[in-house]
């Protein structure tokens, strides 16, 4: 009985024992499949390094960075672009500017909104502006905001003027008074302001009295003229008219000879001999002088060129006419 028993007992703790053994081996199994797992991930790993020391995958984290930087550096960006445009002649919101007329400031140009432009408040302010040759655009709310690079406007902006402009009645009185047979340039589509700075310059200096500047297709009197005209704009009179064309008919009247510079002429400059009151017409260095208002011309000269260059700078042009026009 007894020994039947610790048969029986063994038999059963063999069993127990049996599937212990099955237990265990199946966690040693688990166990290992996991180390194997374990193993193929960092085989993933060290591979994932590899890749990513590549000079493919450098490139492309490169591109990702230099984007993540340029977002980062975007607000300097933009300040780069307000720096970049000098604001310092500029004045915007209604009340600023509206005592900037009444107070009769030099203008060069004005922006405004169609509601700005017919309201009681500015609208004969600004019609008389317009007829004295001051630039006025009327656009919208956000061309107005693209300008001024997102200030609080309130609809209306303007850029000073370096210099005081008179009219073109005043203009022609003050020549004669100063002088026997007086020379005036005018302007026909110069935009460059280093151009007109540096003819206004020249004209001082040959002792012109005065520049006619048309109101549009013309740099005005801005800060950049001033600059480089290096004073002469203190000294010299400017009339900004509305119509070019019309103001040349205003000086024939007035009895003025309108001439203008054309690698066309027929004419050269050497041989005009011409002793009268002189309007002389520079047009743009790529297109010259408009087909109409050539059209008001009386003399069409050229300046005689013995090199292969086929036209000169606009102010070289005037410089040189100028010389040949007041040493006769």
């Amino acid at each position: 009985m007894k020994n039947s028993s610790k048969n029986n007992f063994f038999g059963k703790n063999s069993n127990q024992y049996k599937k212990k053994s099955n237990f265990y081996s199946e966690k040693t199994n688990f166990l290992k499949k996991n180390n194997d797992k374990n193993k193929n991930v960092k085989n993933l790993n060290e591979s994932f390094k590899n890749i990513s020391n590549s000079s493919s995958f450098k490139r492309r984290n490169t591109t990702t960075n230099t984007n993540v930087v340029f977002s980062n550096k975007a607000p300097d960006i933009y300040q780069k672009h307000v720096n970049s445009k000098n604001f310092d002649d500029w004045i915007w919101g209604k009340h600023s500017v509206f005592e900037a007329l009444i107070n009769e400031r030099a203008i060069n140009r004005i922006w405004c909104t169609s509601e700005i432009f017919s309201s009681e408040k500015f609208y004969i302010l600004l019609k008389d502006l317009k007829s004295k040759g001051v630039l006025i655009e009327e656009v919208s709310w956000n061309r107005l905001s693209q300008l001024t690079f997102g200030a609080s406007h309130q609809g209306v902006a303007l850029q000073l003027a370096s210099s005081k402009t008179i009219s073109l009645e005043e203009l022609i009185d003050f020549s004669k008074k100063n002088s026997k047979n007086p020379i005036i340039l005018a302007l026909d589509g110069i935009t460059d302001p280093h151009n007109v700075g540096a003819i206004i310059r020249s004209a001082e200096a040959f002792d012109c009295k005065g520049i006619i500047i048309p109101q549009r297709r013309s740099a005005g009197l801005t800060g950049t003229v001033a600059k480089v005209a290096a004073g002469a704009l203190e000294h010299l009179p400017v009339s900004r008219v509305v119509n070019l064309n019309r103001a040349l008919e205003d000086l024939k009247k007035n009895g003025f000879l309108v001439v203008g510079l054309s690698g066309d002429g027929q004419l050269s400059i050497s041989r005009f001999h011409e002793k009268t009151p002189l309007v002389v017409i520079i047009g743009a260095e790529d297109k010259g002088i408009s087909l109409l208002t050539q059209k008001k011309c009386d003399f069409l000269l050229r300046i005689p060129l013995k090199g292969k260059t086929s036209s000169l700078n606009a102010s070289v042009a005037a410089a040189i006419s100028l010389f040949h026009l007041t040493s006769k």
